[in-house]
Formats: structure tokens, C-alpha cells, sequence
């Protein structure tokens, strides 16, 4: 879905708008669910966790199992971009109650394509499935979405695995970077390529070291320092 799915729509128009302003739960959501992509991208889990579980619980405050089940799918749409292929467990157990269109996006990022009904799924990632490429999607999480969506349904190509790399590079995303990279990592060594899985290894240890923390200034006056 194009970054954060359509949950909150209505929001963007809030303040523009002469109808009435959307339930609070609407923006809170929204707010959370963005906070939640960008701590865990960034490879922050702790924060990730945090804001995810606001975000579900503003959903949830409307009784709307779809709704959850599309926020649901927001986190399991991250997780694909960074490689991480196991069960979305959170939106399987609302699967029954989400609409269609939900249905085949889960089906798209988790790689069950055979009988995908594309015209279903979010604007951006249509062409995906007829070209076979990610190359086209313009909007850089969705961009890395489909990567992993590719990748996960067997059809990634050095193109995809490339522009998934330089996409989590360009918006300092530290997590689908270094999965990524460790992608190039293992192709490169299986082609014998040691100069090139060199270069990419050190990309890894670079993008993968937490820096040192600072130490703070002792701004105690030299002659009171025992």
C-alpha cells in the first residue's frame, strides 16, 4: 500500500476542508503508524513496538476488524521490505473479516501470486506484477515493498536487489539495508566475485556499527574535581 495505506484518508483533507474534522482516533492512528514505519526501518524495535501498539489500539477503539487487519498489514508490508518473511500473524487472524482488496495485498507481499487479482492491489504496485520489476514504483517504501514482494514470490532480479539497496541507503534505512546487502553479500560470493563481496562487506559493517556513545562533558570546575 502507498506508504501507510488508505486508513486515514480523510485526515490529509482535514484542513482544507469545510465538513467536519475526523474522529481523533483517525489522526492519532495515522501519526502512529508512521512513527511506527520510520523507527523500524531505521532498525529501532523498541520504538517500532511502541507505536505500533498505539496505532492498533486507536484502530481497534472502533470495533472494526478490517481496519485492524489493514494496520496490520502496514507492519507486515515493513517486514517484507526488509527481508523478514515470516508469518504476519497479527493480520491472519482478522483475515476472515478484511475487505478484498486487503486479502490480495496480503497475498501480493507474502508471495502467493498465482491467481493475484491486481487491479485489487494499491495503484503502485500494479505494474508490478505484470512487468516483474520494482524499477517503476516511485514512492521509496513502497519501492522496497515490492522488492521484497518479488523477492519473496521468487522473481527478483539484480535490478530489484540494486535499486532496494540504494533506496535503503538514500532514506538512511538501516534495517532493509543491511538485508539487502546481505542479499548483494551472498551473490556476490557465490559468483566468486571477492572483490565485490568485499566492497559489500564492508558496506555491512559500516551501516551495521552502533556508534559509541558520547561521553558527557565534566563541566566541574578543575579545582573542585577530587
Amino acid at each position: 500500500m502507498k506508504r501507510l495505506t488508505l486508513i486515514m484518508a480523510a485526515c490529509a483533507l482535514a484542513a482544507c476542508s469545510s465538513k467536519p474534522v475526523p474522529p481523533a482516533w483517525q489522526a492519532n492512528a495515522y501519526g502512529s503508524l508512521n512513527s511506527f514505519s520510520n523507527a523500524y526501518l531505521r532498525g529501532d524495535s523498541r520504538v517500532a513496538q511502541a507505536e505500533f501498539a498505539r496505532a492498533r489500539g486507536e484502530v481497534a477503539s472502533t470495533g472494526r476488524p478490517d481496519l485492524v487487519a489493514r494496520a496490520e498489514l502496514v507492519r507486515c508490508a515493513a517486514q517484507v521490505a526488509s527481508l523478514d518473511f515470516g508469518p504476519c500473524e497479527g493480520y491472519a487472524a482478522l483475515a476472515q473479516d478484511a475487505a478484498p482488496a486487503e486479502r490480495e495485498y496480503a497475498a501480493y507481499i507474502g508471495g502467493r501470486w498465482d491467481g493475484l487479482d491486481a487491479s485489487l492491489l494499491p495503484e503502485q504496485h500494479r505494474p508490478v506484477v505484470s512487468s516483474g520489476t520494482a524499477a517503476g514504483v516511485e514512492d521509496p517504501l513502497a519501492r522496497l515493498v515490492a522488492a521484497g514482494a518479488l523477492m519473496r514470490a521468487g522473481r527478483a532480479g539484480p535490478t530489484d536487489i540494486s535499486a532496494a539497496v540504494e533506496t535503503a541507503s538514500a532514506q538512511g534505512w538501516r534495517r532493509p539495508l543491511l538485508a539487502w546487502l546481505g542479499v548483494q553479500l551472498k551473490r556476490a560470493e557465490a559468483a566468486g566475485d571477492a572483490t565485490a563481496a568485499a566492497q559489500i562487506q564492508r558496506r555491512i559493517t559500516l551501516a551495521g556499527t552502533t556508534p559509541a556513545p558520547v561521553n558527557p562533558v565534566d563541566e566541574t570546575p578543575p579545582a573542585d574535581r577530587k
